[in-house]
């Protein structure tokens, strides 16, 4: 039996003894989406093996959602499926959530594989550390892997505690040998190491606490287990083989609103990655609203990134960095924003350009722009190896 296999069964079971013969009564509701991506490279590829021609993939990305008519059952599936043409290791499927939840006045209950995010931030998010990244979907890392878990909450007045068990730990992906956006040594993903001996089976925990105290909105977290970014050692073929270690992470993330101002901080600090070190990620977005007599808002981001890990830690490009960028919302009835932003190190003078760009047409389809550049990167920096992946994609989805 298979982990998709596992998870399916278990969330089956599980509604299945608590509904009992009254498994009608509620609602069901399908909805999602299907996608044509195509995302074409502006630099012939660096690396021998890497393919040039333009990526072409199809995405399906399903819901279905149950909520019972008390409101107190509900259960989440929802796959998702990538074909393309290029990259073997890009085309994939995952269940990203798949879960029965059981929610009380004051505490509730969830088991299944879930997606859980902590954060405030707009250009890293150092504390989300729950879910594997889905590397594959886009280098941005903001898509993640469903996670295997048992969840406990409790909302009291003095705010909401979460625990986590989780039993089973998600290796990252990463582009194949034909594929863009990698590293001049291809990856070994199929064989990686571990510190613990249980391997991907080491159970991991997780426990936050979070609440809002007038404009301030607060998170404190804790993660003990599986970290969830690799290191790496080369293999006598010569490739680049993923290790993973037992880490400790404290986390804190910190929002304080006022008028236009949205100040935000995320930190942690983190044993078992070579020696023990801290982080941070802090600034703020001020908007403008309604600019030129228009309906139109202008957010303003500024964040500076600091990382204090040694060589023996996962590489980080985040780690002396500023960010600047800039949302603007058109405020219409296709929901129509850009988002624009640059990742600058001002000590080695590299750059990381983001710009997305996103309308509705219509009730039931969406048309989505991303593009990423990479700038100024010198041999022997972090990002040298992927300095000629530069890419400009097109999604269009159908909702249903």
């Amino acid at each position: 039996m298979n982990l998709c296999q596992l998870l399916c069964g278990l969330v089956v079971g599980v509604s299945a003894l608590t509904f009992g013969t009254d498994v009608q009564a509620g609602d069901w509701r399908i909805k999602g989406f299907a996608a044509t991506e195509i995302r074409a490279y502006t630099q012939d590829a660096k690396w021998a093996g890497q393919s040039d021609n333009t990526e072409i993939s199809v995405i399906l990305n399903p819901e279905f959602r149950y909520k019972s008519e008390d409101r107190k059952h509900r259960i989440n599936f929802i796959p998702f499926v990538r074909g393309t043409n290029t990259d073997g290791e890009r085309s994939h499927g995952d269940i990203r959530e798949a879960y029965y939840m059981y929610i009380d006045d004051k505490f509730d209950v969830l088991i299944g594989a879930n997606k859980v995010f902590w954060g405030v931030t707009e250009s890293q998010h150092l504390v989300n550390i729950i879910n594997q990244v889905d590397l594959v979907e886009d280098p941005d890392q903001e898509d993640y892997l469903g996670q295997p878990m048992l969840q406990i909450a409790t909302q009291q007045d003095w705010g909401r505690v979460t625990a986590y068990v989780m039993p089973y730990f998600r290796e990252r992906n990463f582009a194949g040998v034909e594929g863009r956006l990698r590293a001049q040594l291809p990856y070994d993903t199929h064989k990686a190491t571990y510190e613990s001996g249980a391997e991907e089976w080491h159970p991991d925990f997780a426990l936050r606490y979070s609440h809002y105290m007038g404009d301030f909105d607060i998170g404190l977290s804790y993660f003990h287990g599986t970290g969830r970014e690799p290191t790496f050692n080369v293999t006598p073929e010569g490739k680049l083989r993923p290790h993973y270690s037992l880490i400790n992470q404290a986390g804190l993330d910190l929002q304080y609103t006022t008028d236009a101002w949205l100040w935000k901080l995320e930190s942690i600090i983190r044993e078992g990655h070579g020696k023990t070190f801290a982080a941070a990620v802090g600034g703020f977005e001020y908007s403008f609203y309604q600019i030129f007599k228009s309906d139109m808002d202008l957010g303003i981001l500024l964040e500076y990134q600091y990382d204090g890990r040694d060589d023996d830690a996962p590489i980080t490009i985040a780690n002396n960095d500023i960010f600047a960028g800039a949302r603007l919302a058109f405020n219409d009835i296709q929901d129509t924003e850009i988002l624009a932003g640059m990742t600058f190190d001002h000590e080695n003078q590299d750059s990381f350009i983001n710009i997305e760009a996103e309308r509705r047409f219509g009730d039931n389809f969406s048309a989505e722009i991303r593009a990423r550049f990479i700038t100024g990167a010198d041999e022997g920096e972090d990002l040298y190896e992927f300095a000629r992946d530069d890419y400009i994609q097109l999604r269009l989805s159908r909702y249903f």
